[in-house]
């Protein structure tokens, strides 16, 4: 029996066996719609197209699998740019699905048109514009493998309304042979070798753990390398969860926020291997300083991210998981202690610093708090600002997964969306969003979408009432002459929440933290808890080392 073009999409999807899409209707993806209605497949309406890209993220970052997301042509397409940007930047996961106007149609400026595969090519792993029907089963798995295979990253499917009433004979192929496009997954056997024996001659190695570590399911392997060759672990903001920060050799979050004994131990190693990473600007400061008496390893999937920003000595082409469980089988063990007993001296002495606040209810404080109380598979949310820079820093993250942000490309608003989707993937487990007043007026409107599916998610806001990083940034670079920072005419955020029929505490006392946090995890149900903290509190300072 022939069906539609858009039938054919939907039962693709079943086939890829995608369980949830998450999606705002228009009149170009009217029969895509009308097709969902005879599938077991679970829409969410979000409430822009935007948030729809962010909520398949955070669908694929905490379930391993690949995010769906769908909208209509025009304006719904254009607003899906910046999460798809967002996610590219962060190798996630992500088949974008957009209506387009008909084919007869396109180039002739009607109403809603937009080149919306001309306009994500650059950011995009790949995609395409369907002309026949009979195209549409070879093309969704094509886009699934592309999205998920190699370095993740997003794919477009763009799909004109006459090419969706189109009928065929729908048959789905077993698998996909794309010429060219050929990943490697297994490093070079040689470079593995002399891997292993720069390691081992080595006296002060660190390991630099990326998202790549997260992405090959290679966080087990990354303990035992760092366990069997005496290494300490410092994580990029993108790695974070891929080794547990209670773990005796895990010293924090590197870079311009990261913390010191991170940048510290990579200032002095002699050995620096960064594994799954892309070293950009924000994890390495100024280049010519950074590591710059270390030989370098750098293992990566993505063959055009080695030697990108920073020369490497020792570069290994391949998966994480395939060259960890090679490097385990070559002969690794250090027992000598000295670097890493220095190193975690460093450790205690940036632990003894953080939460020297008197009376005053710092971000550091609460987020100690916060990580007392939650559970160790809760999965931590965060916007984009100094909010995100203190999580990163200050908040116990010890599974991967569990930790989401928007790295590469630093978007705020990504909090809220994501969470959504890392909920209703997640369903048993706690999530909580951490965000500040401004990210979290950039898409507050999916507090509705909250409500409609009857999901439990903590938010907690650090307010103070400013653009935070921005202020600070004017603070250092332009001399303390604040520019458009100051957020006179924030809503009441409890009341605002209370609007949307969700319950919400104001905390401006210290000795009221641990009791509005206690409270907030007791149970299922969305909570806001908006913290008043002080508009001068910084992130900096940049870099401290020894």
């Amino acid at each position: 029996m022939k069906i539609s073009g858009a039938q054919a999409i939907i039962k693709a999807l079943e086939e890829e066996g995608i369980k949830v899409v998450f999606g705002y209707p228009g009149g170009a993806v009217l029969p895509l719609y009308d097709s969902l209605l005879d599938s077991k497949i679970k829409h969410v309406l979000i409430r822009q197209e935007q948030n729809a890209v962010h909520s398949a993220s955070g669908y694929a970052r905490s379930t391993g699998g690949v995010g769906v997301c769908i909208a209509t042509s025009g304006p719904g397409a254009t607003n899906m740019i910046t999460g798809i940007a967002t996610a590219y930047m962060d190798s996630i996961p992500i088949v974008a699905i957009t209506g387009q106007v008909s084919t007869d149609l396109i180039g002739k400026d009607v109403f809603q048109e937009v080149d919306i595969t001309g306009a994500t090519a650059p950011f995009c792993k790949h995609n395409y514009l369907v002309k026949n029907a009979q195209d549409i089963p070879g093309i969704v798995k094509e886009a699934f493998y592309i999205a998920a295979t190699g370095r993740p990253g997003p794919v477009l499917i763009d799909l004109p309304i006459d090419v969706s009433k189109q009928l065929i004979e729908f048959d789905y192929p077993d698998q996909v042979d794309l010429r060219g496009y050929k990943p490697t997954y297994k490093g070079h056997h040689l470079q593995i070798k002399k891997f292993a024996k720069a390691l081992k001659q080595s006296k002060r190695p660190v390991i630099c753990a990326g998202g790549g570590v997260i992405s090959s399911d290679a966080s087990e392997l990354l303990v035992k390398i760092s366990e069997s060759a005496n290494i300490p672990v410092t994580t990029t903001l993108m790695g974070i969860g891929s080794f547990p920060d209670s773990h005796p050799n895990a010293i924090g979050m590197v870079g311009q926020h990261g913390n010191f004994a991170a940048n510290n131990a990579i200032s002095k190693s002699d050995l620096l291997i960064v594994a799954g990473a892309r070293l950009g600007d924000r994890a390495t400061g100024s280049l010519d300083k950074f590591a710059k008496n270390a030989t370098l390893v750098h293992i990566d999937i993505d063959p055009a991210e080695i030697g990108k920003n920073i020369s490497i000595d020792i570069p290994i082409v391949g998966d994480l998981r395939y060259v960890l469980e090679q490097t385990l089988k070559q002969d690794i063990a250090r027992q000598d202690d000295y670097w890493i007993d220095i190193v975690r001296e460093w450790k205690v002495k940036q632990g003894e610093s953080k939460l020297n606040s008197g009376d005053n209810m710092t971000a550091e404080y609460i987020l100690d708090v916060v990580s007392s109380i939650k559970d160790s598979d809760c999965i931590a949310v965060t916007d984009v600002g100094q909010h995100q820079i203190w999580a990163g820093r200050y908040l116990n993250i010890e599974k991967p997964g569990t930790f989401l942000t928007s790295g590469g490309l630093g978007t705020m608003g990504y909090g809220l969306p994501a969470a959504i989707g890392a909920k209703i993937a997640n369903r048993d487990k706690q999530v909580m969003l951490i965000t500040g007043d401004g990210s979290f007026q950039m898409t507050f409107n999916e507090l509705a979408t909250i409500v409609q599916e009857d999901i439990g998610i903590k938010i907690i806001i650090f307010n103070n009432n400013c653009l935070g990083m921005v202020r600070e940034l004017q603070q250092h670079y332009c001399n303390g002459r604040y520019s458009q920072v100051f957020m006179r005419g924030n809503p009441d955020f409890v009341s605002l929440a209370k609007a949307y029929g969700i319950e919400g505490i104001k905390v401006d006392k210290k000795q009221d933290v641990e009791g509005a946090i206690k409270y907030g995890f007791s149970n299922d149900n969305t909570i806001v808890i908006e913290f008043l903290i002080d508009d001068k509190q910084n992130v900096l300072p940049v870099r401290e080392e020894v």
